[in-house]
This record gives structure tokens, C-alpha cells and sequence, in this order.
């Protein structure tokens, strides 16, 4: 066969992947050329990298043998190359549970748990919002997404990031972050509404469990604006990390971004923060705190997962792992979302209580400041009001 694909058996290594095999006869004529070289010519979206891979994996043959990039191919060589495909793309209604806290016929807001993606991606095709709500609105039939993308890594990341595999979503929210979420209904009125987030008159605000006490006063860092005590702004271009490929962080190249912050609780090992988001970043909240010296607790990917200050007393380390323990995530929830209607033109706002992780981790923090409380008065929980003036606990509400 001359550059004819056949399909291969399935192979666990690769995933949700298909292998095909192409074979290639080298016609006569035909100089000598790099092995790698050739094949990325030959080859339909296939990158020279991508053939180097795949000949150092094995999975290219030269008259039955495997070879090396540097192979110079001669005329009358069998070359059998193995790629990996992505299946057809496909979106799966399914019936997953869904938290409404708002539905009309036009539009709905959900609360999600945490654990559940907002739609398709990278080792996540299914059981995310999209297939619930696909379900949800009684669609019943796979919907085949068409592409024309090709193998590369890049290309599976470009279809995820593509519209057509998120209907109706606006925004999303991490993975393991929970709390509310805007879904549209009609596609006419997504672009109403990302104008609305575009021109920042969708209201976001979370909450977030950090670790240590927030600055009291500004430093030399300048990394946050202190509009009083208990009240900040963090305002930081963010970028992809140029350390990981999978996490966003602080970089002079990046896109403006500012996160704006109130402490509602302060104990010695951890704060209790409310935040408005005044741009939309990916990773934006986690990254600025992170950023700061207090990423969120339980965060695996910007240092939140172990215990990030040195608590005042053992009853404090307890506690600390005691919250970490009910945290197999990081504690952030969007609880309001505030936003005009778009075809009633109403103002919509909506609140989500906190999850039961995060609700354990505040009750055991409230716990051990009520018993440092009756030893050393002052020494346990302080809340911040309204105003900005931080008060005993038992005057919080």
C-alpha cells in the first residue's frame, strides 16, 4: 500500500486514542532524506516532533525494523508508521443530576459540585455539565462534533477549547471548584451575555478558605493594593506558567487581571475570604492568592494541598490537618452570581450555601478558636464587619 491508512487494534497506553497504520513504498528517485523529515511531509497533520516521538516509541518500521530519525531513506523501503487519532468527538446526553437554583425558558443557573467538569475535555469526554444539561433538556441522541483536526496534542487541546464542545456554556469553573454556574438555552443569547462578562456586568463573587492572615498594612512588594484592613485588591497580569504547562501564573506578558478581596474570618492558621472577581482568567483567584503567600487551601496545583504556616500551638496543627483532611480539593466556592436578564431585563441574583467540605473546615477552625478562646482571650477567631473594623467572634453575623 502507498500512504494508505488501515486501523490497528486498540492499545491501552493511549488512552481514548485510535491507532492507525500508515505504509509508504519510497519511490524511485527519491534522494536520500531523514527518516523523521520525510515522514512529517508524508504524513497528514503531523508535526516533525510529533514523527520523532513516534519513532523513538517504536512505532515505526523500516523493511520490519525499527530505525532511527536519523535513518536516511533509499528508494524501494517499506515504511510502516503507527499515529494516534482522537475517536470521532461526539457529546452524549446523559442523565446527570443537576442543582438548579434558577430556570426559566431561556436561561439556567446551577450549583455545581465540585468534582464535576463544566464540559469536555482532555481525559474527560463525558460526565461533565454539558452532557447534564444536554440531557436535562431532553436531548436523548449523541450530537457528532465535526473537525478537521488532526493528531497533534495541540490540535485535542484546540477542539476542547472550541466552542462546539460547550453549548449554552458562558463561563466555566474549575473542575474541583464549586458553586454556581450560567447556562444559556438559546444560542442567540450566548453572545448577549459574553458581552455581558466582556464588559464585566456579570457579578462574581466566591469564597475561599487561605491559608495565613491577609497583609495588615502594605509592604514593598506592592502585590496588593490595601484598601483597608480586611479589604484588597490584587490586580496582576496572568499568563501560562512557563514552569507548567498546566498552570497559569503572575507574568509581566500576561493579561490584565484583578481580583478584589474581603477577610470575613481571621484565625492563626487560616482566613475565610469573600472575592470579586474583576476579570475572568483562567485560574485567576487561585493564582493571585497563590501569588500573595496564601493559596487556597487544599489547592494540589498552587501549593494549597499541605500546610503552608507554622501554627501557633498544637491544637492549631491539629486542626490544620483536621482541615485538610475534609478537603480533597480546593476550597473555593462561587456562591453569587449577579447579572441583567437578557430578555426580561431583570436583575438576576443568586446564591449557593457552601458545600460540606468547606462547611467542616469552618466549623473545625470555629471550634478550636472557641477552646484557644476560653484559655487565652483575643488568641482565637476574629471576624471583620462591614466596615472594615474586626470584632470578637461572638459579635460576627
Amino acid at each position: 500500500m502507498d500512504g494508505t491508512p488501515r486501523r490497528a487494534g486498540r492499545s491501552s497506553p493511549e488512552e481514548e486514542r485510535i491507532p492507525f497504520t500508515y505504509e509508504f513504498r519510497v519511490p524511485a528517485g527519491q534522494g536520500a532524506e531523514r527518516l523523521d523529515v520525510w515522514l512529517a511531509r508524508m504524513l497528514p497533520h503531523a508535526s516533525r516532533t510529533k514523527v520523532q516521538r513516534a519513532i523513538e516509541s517504536g512505532h515505526v518500521s523500516v523493511n520490519g525494523r525499527t530505525s532511527k530519525p536519523s535513518y536516511r531513506i533509499r528508494p524501494g523501503d517499506l515504511i510502516t508508521c503507527t499515529v494516534y487519532r482522537l475517536p470521532p468527538m461526539e457529546l452524549l446526553p446523559e442523565p446527570i443530576p443537576l442543582d438548579i437554583v434558577y430556570e426559566d425558558a431561556y436561561l439556567m443557573v446551577i450549583n455545581k459540585p465540585a468534582g464535576l467538569p463544566t464540559h469536555p475535555g482532555i481525559g474527560h469526554r463525558r460526565g461533565t455539565v454539558v452532557n447534564a444539561v444536554l440531557h436535562h433538556l431532553g436531548l436523548r441522541q449523541p450530537i457528532r462534533i465535526e473537525t478537521e483536526l488532526g493528531d497533534e496534542e495541540e490540535d485535542e487541546g484546540a477542539l476542547f477549547s472550541s466552542e462546539a464542545v460547550r453549548p449554552g456554556i458562558v463561563h466555566r469553573l474549575d473542575k474541583d471548584t464549586s458553586g454556581l454556574l450560567l447556562i444559556v438555552k438559546d444560542a442567540a443569547l450566548h453572545a448577549v451575555l459574553s458581552e455581558q462578562f466582556a464588559q464585566r456586568r456579570i457579578h462574581r463573587e466566591y469564597l475561599a478558605l487561605v491559608w495565613g492572615r491577609m497583609p495588615e498594612k502594605a509592604d514593598s512588594s506592592q502585590r496588593v493594593i490595601l484598601e483597608r484592613r480586611g479589604h484588597g485588591i490584587i490586580d496582576a497580569p496572568i499568563g501560562r506558567s512557563p514552569r507548567n504547562r498546566k498552570a497559569f501564573a503572575v507574568v509581566p506578558s500576561g493579561k490584565p487581571a484583578r481580583t478584589e478581596y474581603w477577610v470575613l474570618e481571621e484565625y492563626p492558621i487560616v482566613s475565610f475570604l469573600r472575592l470579586r472577581l474583576h476579570t475572568g482568567r483562567t485560574h485567576q483567584i487561585r493564582v493571585h492568592l497563590s501569588w500573595v503567600g496564601h493559596p487556597v487551601v487544599g489547592d494540589p496545583l498552587y501549593g494549597g494541598d499541605a500546610i503552608r504556616v507554622t501554627p501557633p500551638e498544637p491544637r492549631w496543627r491539629r486542626c490544620a490537618e483536621r482541615c485538610l483532611s475534609f478537603l480533597s480539593r480546593q476550597a473555593l466556592h462561587a456562591y453569587r452570581l449577579s447579572f441583567l436578564h437578557p430578555v426580561t431585563r431583570q436583575w438576576i441574583e443568586c446564591e449557593a450555601p457552601l458545600p460540606p467540605d468547606m462547611e467542616a473546615a469552618i466549623a473545625e477552625l470555629r471550634m478550636t478558636a472557641q477552646e484557644t478562646e476560653l484559655q487565652s482571650p483575643g488568641a482565637g477567631r476574629q471576624c471583620v464587619q462591614p466596615d472594615g473594623e474586626f470584632l470578637p467572634a461572638a459579635r460576627c453575623r
